[in-house]
């Protein structure tokens, strides 16, 4: 035997061999979906916002708020809008 046929039997047992590690498998189980469609909509659908915490947006939007800041400002003023008083706790820097 020559070496370019020896060559050419390795090359051709090589191919054999890994066909299998190349095959297709078979494709994977379909999920159904045991969640009704109106649990799936209730997940896309945003939240509605209260009356305080629109006002309290708005403040903070007035005051030119961001970040952090505005964060704590609107979180006193909802708690302060909940317990009944008209203004939040004095803006604290």
């Amino acid at each position: 035997m020559t070496l370019a046929s020896r060559l050419a039997a390795i090359v051709l047992a090589t191919l054999l061999a890994s066909g299998t590690a190349f095959a297709q498998t078979a494709a994977p189980a379909t999920k159904t979906d045991t969640k009704t469609d109106a649990a799936t909509a209730d997940k896309k659908a945003p939240k509605e916002r209260s009356a305080e915490s629109l006002d309290c947006s708005k403040q903070a939007d007035a005051k030119g708020l961001h970040g952090k800041e505005r964060k704590k400002f609107r979180s006193e003023c909802i708690k302060s809008a909940k317990a009944g008083t008209a203004t939040p706790a004095a803006d604290k820097k």
